[in-house]
């Protein structure tokens, strides 16, 4: 069965990632590997995982791409800009996450990504200080020049479609205004009035993006395309867009536990979370300003799973902290401690500790292919806007904060969800409920 709404993935599909650091030359690596079959994309949903379609004497399990017209990883091309000017290769020999044997297999494909230079502005990340930055009059300008940038990508490289990722550093948090971010006649005069303190170089990258017809995903917690405004754009310009905060580790971890203890009825008085990471992520966070998005982000995510209304009892009083720490001997090598502390018959105390010793690209770089791969379905299929289909894949899924709209974070519901769009636009039945 296939949908005849859905376009096909002809041609070429073109990955513009904000940042080449870490995360993304983690994932154009991995991607390259797997390419030449020396590496396996483990994590992956679109790689992966099996979805029911049909019931009864029809039903089947089938991969995503039996489903619905996937890109293949053959057709990808990767561009990329970042404040440092080294390319794709040396990027990744920097960071630290792949085992030199993991690299020099694809060395001539990394090499020949040199990237673009960045739309920065150092108020918004203080603890960066790269040089490979464009020269703007205004933030208009800046936005004019990743269009340019865009336009160019698609005229030297012949790819048909391109989606723009950012995986760059947190910027500092900006508060949604409605005065600026509202309405889109609002953001367009405060960027041509070189409003910096309202308009961050994201917003320019994803007003670029949407205007050049290509979908925008936002993998950190920056306040981008979460905001009226932009929702307007996408509604416009008829481009999907995604966001925020890519959900690896401590996250993942909650939204997957937290349904526990909802599901057997238990207490809980606090679920105290801290992180040691090392990487340029982390040291970007050191800052307090940036620090502060990433907290909105993380915090964001018990509350709608163990909800104070529903049961009084059991969650009205949690004490829920988040702290991140810059410590650099640990580089990529996060490592996320929960201590959680329960209630159960008769209000008797229980502890939970769960230590995480992760690898925050390693869990990243799957989560930028799946992304990458299902907006340009998504683009494909004709949707347009924010697409809750793809909170599985993100820490605070954006919402329409406007109408007090609750986001849906808990794991398991935010997997049905994607299942169910999957299944929309493979011309299925959406079978499953989210209850």
């Amino acid at each position: 069965m296939s949908n005849p709404n859905v376009k096909p993935a002809t041609g070429k599909l073109g990955i513009m990632v904000v940042g080449l650091g870490a995360v993304s030359t983690t994932f154009m690596t991995g991607v390259m590997m797997t390419r030449k079959g020396l590496a396996k994309p483990v994590g992956s949903m679109t790689q992966y995982d099996k979805i029911r379609v049909g019931r009864g004497e029809n039903k089947k399990y089938l991969h995503y791409k039996d489903i619905v017209p996937l890109a293949k990883l053959d057709d990808i091309v990767f561009a990329a800009w970042d404040v440092y000017p080294a390319n794709a290769y040396e990027s990744a020999i920097n960071a630290q996450v792949l085992k030199k044997k993991d690299i020099e297999p694809v060395k001539d494909e990394l090499l020949k990504i040199k990237p673009l230079k960045a739309a920065f502005d150092k108020n918004y990340a203080k603890r960066l200080d790269g040089d490979n930055v464009k020269q703007c009059k205004d933030r208009w300008d800046m936005m004019e020049q990743v269009r340019e940038d865009i336009r160019n990508f698609k005229k030297e490289s012949g790819v048909d479609r391109v989606v723009v990722l950012w995986a760059a550093s947190t910027e500092i948090y900006v508060a949604p205004d409605k005065n600026v971010h509202y309405t889109l006649d609002q953001l367009e005069a405060a960027m041509k009035a070189n409003d910096v303190d309202h308009i961050s170089p994201s917003m320019c990258y994803a007003y670029a993006a949407l205007k050049e017809g290509c979908p925008f995903i936002m993998g950190a917690p920056n306040t981008t395309v979460d905001i009226p405004a932009m929702w307007q754009l996408s509604d416009e310009t008829k481009v999907p867009i995604a966001g925020k905060d890519f959900k690896t580790g401590q996250t993942l971890v909650k939204s997957g536990f937290a349904p526990i203890i909802g599901a057997r009825m238990l207490g809980m008085s606090g679920w105290f979370s801290t992180n040691i990471l090392g990487n340029r992520d982390g040291l970007v966070l050191d800052e307090p300003a940036n620090f502060r998005t990433k907290e909105v982000s993380k915090l964001s995510t018990l509350e709608s799973i163990l909800v104070a209304e529903d049961q009084p009892d059991l969650y009205s009083d949690i004490f829920h902290k988040v702290r991140i720490n810059y410590y650099p001997p640990r580089n990529d090598n996060k490592e996320g401690w929960d201590n959680i502390d329960i209630f159960g018959w008769m209000g008797y105390p229980m502890q939970i500790k769960i230590n995480f010793l992760c690898r925050d690209s390693i869990l990243a770089a799957p989560l930028c292919l799946d992304l990458c791969l299902l907006m340009d379905l998504a683009h494909r299929a004709g949707r347009y806007g924010t697409q809750r289909f793809l909170s599985f894949f993100l820490k605070s899924p954006q919402h329409d904060y406007t109408v007090d709209e609750v986001p849906v974070n808990h794991l398991f519901q935010q997997h049905v969800m994607l299942k169910n769009a999957i299944r929309e636009m493979g011309g299925y039945e959406a079978d499953e409920e989210i209850d």
